[in-house]
This record gives C-alpha cells, structure tokens and sequence, in this order.
C-alpha cells in the first residue's frame, strides 16, 4: 500500500526571507511522533521558498498569530487542488474556529498527542474535524541533528527545550493560556544528552523561563558544566541578585540571559502582573549585578501601558544605552489572541482592528490598539525610533566597548557583533511590512 504523503510547513510571517531563523524544535518533534506508512518532508518558509503544489496528500502547518493570515492564504490554495490541510501551533491553540475557516483539521495544543491522534484517524478515515490535547504529555528526548534540517541553512545555534510553561501570569503572554495547568519539565538527563548530541557549540533555550525553580535549576547548572558548551536562554528577573545560581550559570557556560524588563514604570508593571519585577526596586543594580558575573543581557521591553508616553519611550531607549544593553528590543504592546489583555481590549473598544493579524492595513510595528497616554502614531514612531537608533552602526560599538562583558574573549566578542548585525538587519526588514505574501499583490 502506497504511503500517505504530508508536507510539513513552518510559515513565514511575509514575503521577505531573514537572516535570524532558527532550527524550529517542531520539526524533529513531529518527525518522531510520524509512524513509518506515512511519508514526511518537511518545508521552512522562513529560510526556503514553497512548491506552488506540495508533492502530498496532507499538507500540515505550524502557525504563530504574525504568521496566520499567511497560512490562512497558503491553506486555501492548497485545498484547491485537492490537497486536505491541517494546523497546529499557537495560533492554531488560541483561535482553533477561525482556523477551521480555512484548514480541514485543527490541532490544538501540544503536539504528543494530538498529531497522533490525527494520523490514527487519518489512516483509519475516520478524520475530525478537531484534536484537543491535555497538555500532560511527557517531553520525549529531541533529536536536534535531524534529517529534517538536512539542506536548510539556519543560524548556528543548537536548540533545546528543557521545560514548557511560565509559573507566572503576566497580562499580555499567551503562554498562561495555553499551559494554564504550571509548567512541565523534561527529565534532565533526556535534556543533557540533547546538549551533547548538539553539533553546535553555542545552545539556546527556548523554554520562556529556564528559571522554574532553584532546585532544577541548580541541578541542570550543574549537569551542564562539564559539557564546556556556550549557552543562552530566557530567564526571568528574580535571578538577577541570586548570586550563588549566576555563578554556577557562568560556570555551566552561559554567556547571554533574555530578560523580560518590559517597562521602568512600577505601575505598568503592576498593571501587567509583572510580579517577577515588581520586587526588584533597582534596575540599573540588577544589570550591574548580572554583568559582574559576565553574563551579558538581552532586554525586551514593551511599550504602551497605560502609563506609557512619547517621552517614557525615549526613556527606555536612553536606559538601553547607558546600560550598554547587547541587546534589546522595544516592542509596542502586542495583543495576542488568547490572553486576558486581548479580552480586556475587546471588552473596551480600543483595538484599532477587528484582528489586526487578518487586517489588509495593518503593518508590522504598527499600534494595534488606542493607547491611554499618548497617539498610536507615538507609539509607533517612538518603538521606530528606538529601534533604529538603538542599533545603528555606532550605538552598536558604543555599546559594545561600554561594557566589558559585552566584549569578554574572541567568542564572546563574536557572538555581540552577529547577533546586534542580524537584530538591525531584520529590524529593518520587517518594520513598515505587511503580513501576508505575495499572492495579492508584490508589496
């Protein structure tokens, strides 16, 4: 009996490709989960064009909200040649009706469960419409040298997963709404043999805290440290004073923290449930106190709160740079589908679409909704400026020879210069772009 052909496809957001792509830890997940009488290929749209017709029977999609109108275009195309779809991912999670407005099938949640189940029924035809996963699974060991990376050129960083969820509740994350139940971790050993399978030397973490609590933590650290490889992750601001649990990082070799400042107005962050910064009264102390142990910091902030303004932005951006910050991102507040910020916004009128990532007009880096203290156009020119300021050319170095952790070793030194070349690259590539491709229209 012939297989059953699946194209696999991670969506892009627009036309554009980029230059900061990583390996999408979906791929060698699904891969695994597929049994052998079905026949997978998988496609990045990100890094690689798409055949104009799929060589399958079932084409698949991973989708975020930036990438949703896209797939939605994609999917309907596909249909009509007869080709059935289906979709998971986040988006996929959050609006699972609008999803099936254009897909054959919806896969909420993870995909442990839910992709096998879909394939159980796809080879007994007996297809729903809609797979609802208990997120309870347990997170097998990734094969991060997969063949389904074979031939596609992403950054050189290994990706690992050590844990999904957030143990906070921050207003506007959709990672609470799709992991409501806490956080679940993987075994550590199943991560450590990820980290030395790894042909990269540098390892990012894709977990949104790696800092689930100081017992796991201290125990990954520590399982780490005799690997000797560079990594990164997110962690959250309760880890800045913990001076025990920054040593033992910049022991285990981690070189860069993502950290979530978000806002230096104290009632923003209360309005955000920011409970993780709230706590912490000295900014400035904390990045002192993480750069004595040479570990250099991502930032992101995000701009528009209530108590936000055209001036509190500038602000920021003034913060970023006399904190020789390696990086940072000044992002205008993103309502995303599924959190209690999209409800509360609905609830008052104040989005200026009906569901900006469907809206023709809007752009990316656009104000998605009416801010209390200032105009939309504010807040967009404002991130703009920040943005662009930020990383021109000299703030790049300013920063750089500002901060000694910045530029610790040749491989430090190389790791700040790529990242902050790739961060203004693609600044510049998406900001002002549509979402959507080109099927309506070159843009």
């Amino acid at each position: 009996m012939a297989k059953t052909r699946i194209a696999f496809i991670k969506v892009n957001m627009m036309y554009s490709k980029g230059k900061d792509a990583l390996k999408p830890l979906v791929f060698p997940i699904v891969e695994a989960l597929t049994p052998d009488d079905f026949d997978i290929s998988f496609y990045d749209e990100r890094i690689e064009s798409l055949p104009d017709k799929p060589d399958a029977d079932i084409v698949a999609f991973s989708v975020e909200t930036f990438a949703a109108k896209h797939a939605y275009e994609l999917a309907d195309k596909y249909k009509k040649y007869g080709l059935r779809t289906v979709m998971g991912g986040f988006h996929a999670s959050a609006m699972p009706d609008e999803v099936l407005k254009h897909a054959d099938t919806v896969l909420v949640g993870d995909a442990e469960d839910t992709w096998v189940s879909y394939l159980e029924d796809v080879k007994n035809g007996c297809v729903k419409q809609r797979y609802d996963s208990k997120n309870q699974c347990s997170m097998a060991c990734v094969n991060n040298n997969s063949h389904c990376f074979d031939g596609k050129k992403y950054l050189r960083l290994g990706m690992v997963q050590a844990s999904r969820g957030c143990k906070y509740n921050c207003d506007f994350c959709s990672i609470k709404s799709l992991y409501p139940s806490g956080v679940r971790q993987k075994d550590i050993d199943d991560v450590i043999k990820e980290i030395k399978n790894s042909r990269e030397r540098l390892i990012f973490f894709i977990d949104d805290n790696l800092f689930v609590n100081e017992k796991t933590a201290r125990e990954l650290f520590t399982a780490m440290r005799p690997l000797k490889k560079r990594w990164a992750c997110q962690i959250s601001m309760d880890i800045a004073f913990n001076d025990e649990l920054l040593t033992l990082m910049r022991e285990s070799g981690c070189i860069m923290v993502l950290i979530g400042f978000e806002s230096l107005n104290a009632k923003n962050l209360e309005l955000m449930h920011k409970s993780a910064n709230i706590g912490v009264k000295d900014y400035e102390a904390a990045i002192r106190n993480i750069y004595r142990h040479g570990i250099m910091i991502y930032a992101m902030f995000v701009l528009g709160y209530d108590h936000d303004t055209a001036r509190s932005i500038k602000e920021t951006y003034e913060f970023a740079m006399k904190n020789h910050l390696a990086v940072a991102n000044f992002n205008p507040l993103m309502i995303l589908p599924g959190t209690s910020l999209y409800k509360r916004m609905e609830e008052k009128g104040l989005m200026r679409f009906d569901k900006w990532w469907l809206d023709d007009e809007y752009r990316y880096g656009d104000a998605m909704f009416y801010p209390e203290s200032m105009t939309c156009d504010e807040l967009m020119e404002g991130c703009r400026a920040a943005r662009y300021d930020f990383n021109t050319f000299r703030n790049i170095l300013k920063r750089m020879f500002g901060a000694k952790v910045n530029h610790q070793g040749v491989f430090g030194s190389i790791v700040f210069v790529l990242i902050n070349l790739i961060s203004r690259s693609e600044i510049h590539r998406k900001q002002g772009g549509f979402l959507g491709s080109v099927m309506k229209g070159d843009t």
